[in-house]
C-alpha cells in the first residue's frame, strides 16, 4: 500500500507542478511551444532584387501567406517591378508557434497560371514576444536551391492575445478554490480523480477559449457600402484612342469587379458593393483600373486606395480619387455603416425561445414597420445540430468535419470536431435578411493542416422553402448540388421576414456575391446551355406552328374557335387587357396545381445533363496535369466562355417566365398577380397618355433628383429572384435513405 500511494504522491507531485507553472506564467513569459492564442502583426515592407518572369525582364509580384496550409494574406500586385513596394499590413490568429509562416511570391500573369518565383518559411519560435523586429528573408526554389531569387522584407510582432490572461486569472481562482478539495481527497486517496478533474477542466476552458476567438474572428463589425459612379479622363490605352475600362476592388479577401464599358474616357457604371468590415480601426480598400483586351493580358490604367480609417461613419461620403501610376480620376460614395448583423452562439442561448427577445424580433419586423429601415428585411436563426454517417476523408477512416454557414456574402464556420464522422456541433447562427429570395448554404469539409479543406457534402436551402422550428435531417449534396453524397446534417431553422419589404426590395438589383468560383470552359457546360436554349427556342416555335395551323384550318373546330375569339378581342380591345391576360394565366396554372391536375415533377433532363456535368468534372480534375497545355490558349478559351454564358442567360431567361407562372417560388406568383392586378385597375382607369407622361417624366428627372442613383430595370430584377430549372434541381431536397437512422449508426459506427 504504501509503494503505491508514494508512485500515485510522486505522479500528482509532478502534475501539479506543471499545472503550476503554467496557470502562474505571465502572457510574456510563455514559452514557445506551449498553447496559447498569440497575435502576430505582419508589415510587408518591400522585395529586393526578385526574379524575372516576364519576357520584357520584369515581374509582377504578388506575395502570399499561408499558415496551417491555409492562405490568410495576399498582397496587392505591384506591376513590371523587381523592387515592389507594398507597405500593407495584416493580423494572424496563432494557436501554435510550432507551424511556421509560408511565404510565397508570385509573378501574376493574367489568363495564366501564375508564375512562382520563390518561397521561404519564417519561424514564429524565433520571434521575441512584444517587440517589433524586422526580418530580411532570401527566397528560394525548392527545384532550384543555388538560384538567388531575391529577399522579401518584413516587420512582424508576436504578442499574446488580451483573451489569454482572461483565463489564466481564471485557472489561477479556480486552483485557490480547489486547493481545499486536493487535500481532502489526497486524505481519501482520491488523487488520480483530482488529476483528471483538473486536467478536463483546463481543457475546456482552452477550448472555451479558443472557441471565443474564432467566433470573434468570424463577426464583422460594420459595411462599407461603395458605389462606384464614374470614371473621368482616363489614360487611352487602345489604339482608337479609347479604352475599355472596369474597376476591381479588394478588401482584405473581398473582392469585386466591375462591368465592362467599351470605348470610353470617361466611363458611366453607376454599380454598388458592399464589404463587410472585420478591424474597428478599418483597413483599406484597394482600386485598380483596367483597359479589358480580348485574346490578350488586360492593359494597367491606374491604382487608388480609400483610407476607411479616415472617413466618418453612419455618412455618405463622395470621393474623388486621383489614380497613381496612371491618368484620371474615379468617383466614389463611400458610407461606413456600424452592424451587428451576424452571431454565434451556443444552443444555451437561443435568442428565439427568449419570449421577451422574440417579441422584440416579430416587433421589428411587423407590418407596422414596413417602411423603417428598408435594408433590414429580415431575421434568420440557423442551428446546426450534428452531422451524421459523413464521408471518411482521412486515411485513418475519419475526417476532421467543421461547417460553413453562408447568407450571401455572411459566412460563419462552427468548431472543427476532431476524429469523427458523426460530429457534434450545437451551434445557432443568425444573420440579418437583405433579401428574402437568398439561398442558405451550408457546407460540410473536412480541416487538413498541410492543405486546402476536403469538401465533404453540401445544402443549398431558398430562405421562402424554409419551414420555421423544425428540425430536419437534410442529405448532403455533391458541389455541384445535383446528387447525394455520403452523409446527412440535422438543422433547425427560423425565418421571420416583413413581407411589404420584401416585395420592395424583390424590384431592386440582387446582391452580388463577392465568393463567386470563376467561369470555366466545360464541353458538357455549353452542351448544356445550348440544349436549354433550344428548348426555349422549340417552345416559340411550336407556338408559331400552332397558330400557323389554325390559318390554314387543319383542324376546322379549331380554327373556327380561333376565328371567332379573334373577332371578340380585336373589337374589344383594351390595353388592360394585356395584364388581365396575364393574370388569368396564372390563376389558371394556380387552380391547376392545387386541383392536382398539374402533374410537376423535375426536369429529367435537366438533371441528366448536371450528372454529366459532374462526371466531366472530375475527369477535368484527374487530367488537368496532362491538359495544362491547353490553358495557354486564353484567348479562345475566352469567347467560348463568352458564348457559353450568353446561353446560359438566354436559357434562364426562358425558363424564369416559365416557373413564374408554374408558380415554382409561390411568393413570386402572387406578388406578380398582385402587381398585374395593380396594373389593370390603372390602365382601365387611367388613360395611356397620362401613364405615358408620368414615366417620361420621372426619366428625364430621375437624373436631377438623384444624380448617383443606380439604373436598374425592375422587370428584371424581379425575374432574377425566380430560379432557373438548373437552380430548381440544385434547391431540390433529396429524401433521406430510409436505412439511415441515428439508432443504426449509433450501434455500427460510435466514432
Amino acid at each position: 500500500m504504501y509503494n503505491r500511494y508514494s508512485c500515485s504522491s510522486l505522479k500528482f507531485k509532478c502534475n501539479v507542478q506543471s499545472i503550476t507553472n503554467l496557470v502562474g506564467t505571465s502572457n510574456a513569459d510563455f514559452p514557445s511551444g506551449d498553447p496559447g492564442m498569440y497575435q502576430l502583426d505582419i508589415t510587408l515592407r518591400r522585395g529586393q532584387n526578385l526574379a524575372a518572369r516576364d519576357r520584357g525582364g520584369t515581374s509582377d509580384p504578388y506575395v502570399k501567406f499561408k499558415l496551417g496550409g491555409k492562405e490568410v494574406f495576399r498582397s496587392k500586385t505591384i506591376h513590371k517591378n523587381l523592387n515592389p513596394v507594398w507597405d500593407e499590413k495584416t493580423c494572424v490568429l496563432i494557436d501554435n508557434l510550432r507551424e511556421p509562416l509560408y511565404i510565397k511570391v508570385f509573378d501574376y500573369d493574367f489568363g495564366l497560371q501564375d508564375d512562382f518565383i520563390g518561397s521561404v518559411f519564417l519561424d514564429l519560435t524565433s520571434l521575441e514576444l512584444n517587440r517589433q523586429t524586422d526580418v530580411t528573408l532570401s527566397l528560394k526554389d525548392p527545384h532550384y536551391p543555388d538560384h538567388d531569387l531575391g529577399s522579401i522584407l518584413l516587420s512582424v510582432l508576436l504578442a499574446p492575445r488580451e483573451e489569454q490572461r482572461e483565463v489564466t486569472m481564471l485557472m489561477r481562482k479556480s486552483w485557490k478554490r480547489s486547493s481545499k478539495v486536493t487535500f481532502s481527497m489526497w486524505s481519501s486517496g482520491k488523487i488520480l480523480g483530482m488529476f483528471l478533474t483538473i486536467s478536463l477542466f483546463l481543457f475546456q476552458t482552452q477550448s472555451l477559449r479558443l472557441s471565443d476567438l474564432h467566433r470573434k474572428s468570424q463577426l464583422w463589425r460594420g459595411i462599407v457600402s461603395v458605389t462606384l459612379i464614374e470614371g473621368r479622363e482616363l489614360k487611352a490605352m487602345d489604339a482608337n484612342g479609347r479604352s475599355d475600362p472596369y474597376v476591381k476592388f479588394r478588401l482584405g479577401h473581398q473582392k469585386y469587379k466591375s462591368k465592362i464599358v467599351p470605348k470610353t474616357l470617361n466611363p458611366q457604371w453607376r454599380e454598388q458593393f458592399d464589404f463587410h468590415l472585420y478591424e474597428e480601426r478599418g483597413g483599406i480598400i484597394d482600386i485598380t483600373v483596367w483597359d479589358k483586351d480580348a485574346g490578350k493580358k488586360d492593359d494597367f490604367i491606374g491604382r487608388c486606395q480609400v483610407d476607411l480609417s479616415t472617413l466618418s461613419k453612419e455618412q455618405t461620403h463622395k470621393l474623388e480619387m486621383p489614380l497613381e501610376e496612371g491618368e484620371g480620376y474615379l468617383v466614389l460614395l463611400v458610407t461606413l455603416t456600424a452592424s451587428a448583423a451576424v452571431t454565434i452562439s451556443d444552443l444555451s442561448a437561443n435568442s428565439l425561445e427568449d419570449q421577451k427577445e422574440r417579441e422584440e424580433i416579430l416587433k421589428r419586423y411587423s407590418p407596422m414597420m414596413m417602411f423603417h429601415n428598408m435594408k433590414d428585411v429580415g431575421f434568420l436563426q440557423v442551428k446546426v445540430i450534428r452531422a451524421e454517417a459523413l464521408m471518411a476523408a482521412d486515411v485513418t477512416g475519419k475526417s476532421d468535419p467543421f461547417c460553413v454557414v453562408e447568407l450571401n456574402n455572411d459566412r460563419l464556420l462552427t468548431h472543427t470536431v476532431y476524429k469523427n464522422l458523426n460530429p457534434e456541433w450545437n451551434k445557432i447562427f443568425t444573420f440579418n435578411i437583405k433579401d428574402i429570395h437568398s439561398v442558405l448554404e451550408v457546407t460540410v469539409y473536412d480541416e487538413d493542416r498541410d492543405r486546402s479543406a476536403d469538401f465533404l457534402g453540401k445544402v443549398a436551402i431558398p430562405l421562402l422553402s424554409i419551414q420555421n422550428g423544425e428540425q430536419k435531417a437534410y442529405v448532403l449534396k455533391n458541389k455541384q448540388l445535383t446528387g447525394p453524397t455520403k452523409g446527412v446534417i440535422y438543422l433547425e431553422i427560423d425565418v421571420i421576414f416583413n413581407a411589404v419589404k420584401a416585395s420592395i426590395r424583390t424590384l431592386m438589383p440582387k446582391e452580388v456575391k463577392y465568393i463567386e468560383e470563376e467561369n470555366r470552359l466545360s464541353k458538357q457546360l455549353l452542351l448544356r446551355n445550348f440544349i436549354r436554349m433550344k428548348r426555349c427556342i422549340i417552345v416559340l416555335i411550336n407556338a408559331a406552328y400552332y397558330i400557323s395551323s389554325c390559318f390554314d384550318w387543319d383542324s376546322p373546330s379549331r380554327s373556327l374557335t380561333a376565328f371567332l375569339l379573334f373577332l371578340f378581342v380585336v373589337w374589344n380591345f383594351e390595353l388592360y387587357m394585356i395584364p388581365l391576360a396575364l393574370l388569368l394565366l396564372l390563376a389558371w396554372k394556380y387552380f391547376l396545381i392545387i386541383s392536382g391536375k398539374d402533374n410537376r415533377h423535375h426536369d429529367i433532363v435537366v438533371e441528366d445533363m448536371l450528372e454529366d456535368e459532374e462526371e466531366e468534372d472530375d475527369r477535368d480534375d484527374k487530367d488537368s496535369e496532362k491538359k495544362g497545355f491547353m490553358n495557354r490558349l486564353y484567348a479562345i478559351q475566352e469567347v467560348c466562355i463568352s458564348v457559353q454564358n450568353i446561353l446560359d442567360e438566354v436559357a434562364s431567361f426562358g425558363e424564369r417566365i416559365k416557373n413564374t407562372f408554374n408558380w415554382t417560388v409561390p411568393f413570386l406568383s402572387w406578388l406578380a398577380i398582385v402587381a398585374l392586378s395593380v396594373f389593370t385597375i390603372i390602365l382601365y382607369f387611367i388613360p395611356l397618355r397620362y401613364i405615358v407622361l408620368v414615366w417620361g417624366i420621372n426619366k428625364f428627372t430621375k437624373k436631377l433628383r438623384s444624380p448617383y442613383a443606380i439604373d436598374n430595370n425592375e422587370l428584371l430584377d424581379f425575374l432574377s429572384r425566380v430560379p432557373s430549372d438548373v437552380q430548381v434541381v440544385q434547391y431540390h431536397e433529396l429524401k433521406q435513405d430510409p436505412s439511415h437512422s441515428p439508432s443504426k449508426r449509433k450501434k455500427n459506427n460510435p466514432g
